[in-house]
């Protein structure tokens, strides 16, 4: 096949008979040699305890070196999870090493400043040479180094019980990923400033990599400080989320509006913001306007250079900008983006590839190359680089015409526009199929805890290779179980919750996780996300008249359109692209495995969404958004707080009519209540939660156990605390 394509090269060689294997030898190794030297390097980490350390900090917290239970997963296959980049650049890795936390010696990236924010400590590992916690890579982009996230950041969990840790793969992180954002913000402004300046530089400059003067890293250093400062900006809500929440949808949607709207959009936005009042005073003079937009062009999108500028020049107090201030900025932020004021707890993460629907919101089909689109979307949020600007279709450009006709502008819509939007960036669509792959292999975490008789709990000594699920798993005689309560629970779970919450095999290889998706109105739990997913709107730029599937057909999208419609243009545009800063051979040959193990190694196909919802008309095409899903309970003991927004601490409480469910609680500690099954929710200085203030935050709904026409118990409920104790201890066995 090679010589028929490259005929007159093979016709040479073939007269050099030597050269001629040489040259194809070196062909394959060119297409496939980056394959296996990563199938190769994936293995070459086995630090017995995953680079888990004993630690002391927030909350008065002490543990010893966290361990594991069966999940499926080898050492090696955890730290190839946590150190695995999937192309997230949140700022350039020798500023993110070099800088202090606040006005303090300490370094920022310390453990004890990551654990502040509860992010899991890790010592120095193969993968993972300077100790970065679990979740935090150096990304590589165009020779340059980045320190960012990767998805065990927001996927692992750790359990404590008196002293002891369990660290959960796939489980919900407790980080408060705001408040890092805010004080790493802080942080750098301070880097800036006198001999905090001075000695930040010559830390920079220490580590002899991307820097070589004062000047780069000094520039370099005030230009993330606005990044930074810009997307904690435009971010800004005034629902708060604190531990364990984050509103991941209302920041995607916002970075790609961010990247869509296009300079003539800009501009009658900008002319459109108001004061606020009754009389509707223009923010902005067309003066202002111009000057703000002045040398920008006709952009049909922005660069996130471009996007700063434009931010600085509204901030700005020189003459002739309009000098806004953070307050009057924000109603530009209204007008242009979403306030994301939907957070939502961090999914955990087993079974999800043997999932039909992702999402708490089902909004993620996972059949086909579903993983791979829900997982780029993800990048998208979590600061990947993304280098889209308009391709040059100028009838000089000698291939001009066949931009229309590449196949991310064919996938994204554009394939009939004046002017087609590229998509390079630094996601890393390789990785992203091989971390889903990954992630079959997992199970859900088994309860591990014991009673002795006294009926107290307690977590036995460790031995090597003995998990709960042995029999000779705790001491003596003593059980994980009250076997006769678990049997009633067990009795109860399938009366009155397993029509929404399907019982699965942990271990089936072949098993499928249905979502049983339920209407806001019917669940009656908090709308916020459900309804945001649907109704936030943004700019549409160059998709503006292109047309977007739906499951009830093509819709075309409108210059003010749902922010869901150019998320899908936009997601299906980068998949479609292979990796940018990637010699050709490598590049075509890792962008064509992602897609061929998305397409052929996915046993989900295609179905239609199970439950009681709202099903997409013509008319309403994304109506069974405004739904959530139920999913298997397996694990579920490992995942508190819950509901999708994390507004009820523990299982007991979510058993619990809504109106008895605690109004105010803790979160941040990961000290284990093993009764109520959960984390401690008082007596420390956590985030408080206040469940019945804002939208975003209700406990409400969830609490109908009734059959039609059953008589309720003076709570207004149709459980017995007897009853309870026993769905408690069932669920405690999945």
């Amino acid at each position: 096949m090679v010589c028929r394509r490259i005929g007159a090269v093979c016709g040479y060689l073939k007269r050099i008979p030597n050269l001629l294997p040489i040259f194809l030898g070196l062909v394959f190794l060119a297409m496939f040699g980056p394959l296996l030297y990563a199938k190769i390097w994936q293995h070459l980490d086995n630090d017995p305890d995953r680079g888990a350390i004993a630690f002391s900090g927030e909350f008065g917290e002490k543990y010893s070196t966290p361990r594991y239970l069966d999940q499926g997963w080898t050492p090696n296959d955890s730290l190839w999870f946590y150190n695995t980049s999937q192309g997230s650049a949140l700022l350039p890795y020798d500023l993110f090493m070099a800088l202090r936390f606040g006005d303090s010696d300490e370094l920022f990236r310390s453990d004890k400043n990551f654990d502040k924010f509860r992010y899991l400590p890790q010592k120095p590992t193969f993968f993972n040479p300077d100790g970065l916690p679990v979740g935090f890579v150096k990304t590589t982009y165009k020779g340059k180094d980045y320190i960012g996230y990767t998805c065990a950041a927001c996927h692992t969990a750790q359990v404590n019980f008196k002293g002891q840790a369990i660290r959960i793969d796939g489980g919900p992180a407790m980080a408060d990923m705001v408040n890092f954002l805010g004080a790493l913000e802080q942080a750098m402004w301070i880097a800036q400033k006198g001999d905090k300046r001075k000695q930040f530089v010559a830390d920079v400059l220490k580590l002899k990599n991307d820097y070589s003067s004062e000047k780069e890293v000094v520039d370099d250093l005030v230009k993330w400080t606005y990044t930074v400062r810009r997307y904690n900006i435009v971010n800004h809500s005034d629902v708060k989320y604190g531990h364990a929440r984050l509103d991941a949808f209302g920041r995607i949607y916002n970075r790609v509006v961010q990247y869509a709207i296009s300079r003539d959009q800009m501009a009658k936005e900008l002319a459109l913001v108001t004061e606020p009042g009754g009389d509707k005073k223009p923010l902005l003079t067309l003066a202002e306007i111009n000057k703000v937009l002045e040398g920008l062009g006709d952009a049909i999108t922005f660069s996130d250079d471009e996007f700063g500028l434009i931010v600085e020049r509204l901030l700005s107090d020189k003459p002739g900008y309009p000098n806004l201030g953070i307050k009057k900025f924000l109603y530009v932020r209204d007008k242009i983006f979403n306030v994301p004021d939907a957070p939502m707890s961090y999914p955990f993460l087993w079974d999800i590839s043997h999932s039909d629907y992702l999402q708490w919101n089902g909004l993620a089909p996972n059949a086909g190359p579903g993983p791979l689109g829900r997982n780029t979307g993800e990048v998208i949020g979590v600061f990947g680089i993304l280098d889209w600007g308009a391709q040059d279709t100028s009838w000089w450009h000698p291939f001009a015409k066949l931009e229309k006709f590449s196949l991310s502008a064919i996938l994204s819509g554009q394939r009939n526009k004046n002017h087609v939007i590229g998509f390079n960036s630094s996601i890393n669509k390789f990785n992203l199929a091989r971390l889903e792959s990954r992630l079959r292999d997992l199970k859900s975490p088994e309860w591990p805890f014991c009673r002795n008789d006294k009926g107290e709990y307690y977590l036995p000594t460790y031995r090597k290779g003995v998990y709960p699920s042995d029999p000779n798993y705790c001491d003596g005689n003593n059980k994980r179980f009250d076997e006769a309560q678990r049997h009633q629970g067990e009795l109860l779970y399938i009366d009155r919750c397993q029509s929404c919450h399907v019982v699965v095999d942990r271990s089936a290889w072949d098993r499928i996780v249905v979502a049983h998706m339920s209407g806001v109105d019917q669940i009656g739990t908090d709308p916020a996300m459900a309804e945001n997913s649907t109704k936030h709107n943004g700019k549409s730029g160059n998709f503006k008249d292109t047309y977007q599937s739906t499951t009830v057909g093509n819709v075309v999208v409108q210059e003010d359109a749902p922010v869901v419609q150019i998320l899908t243009a936009a997601t299906k545009g980068v998949i479609a692209t292979p990796d940018a800063d990637k010699w050709l051979p490598r590049r075509l040959a890792e962008w064509v495995y992602a897609l061929g193990i998305s397409f052929f190694d996915n046993p989900i196909k295609a179905s239609v969404k199970s439950g009681n919802y709202s099903p997409d008309t013509t008319a309403d095409p994304y109506a069974s958004l405004r739904a959530y899903k139920g999913r298997s309970l397996n694990g579920i003991w490992a995942t508190a707080p819950y509901l999708h927004n994390g507004s009820v601490p523990t299982l007991w409480d979510l058993l619990l009519p809504a109106d008895k469910r605690p109004k105010s609680f803790k979160v941040g500690a990961r000290e284990f209540d093993l009764v109520k099954i959960g984390f401690k929710s008082e007596g420390y200085d956590g985030t408080e939660f206040l469940t019945d203030l804002q939208r975003g935050n209700h406990n409400t709904g969830h609490d109908n156990y009734c059959h039609p026409g059953e008589a309720k118990q003076p709570d207004g409920s149709c459980l017995t605390d007897e009853q309870r104790w026993q769905l408690l201890e069932y669920v405690r066995s999945l």
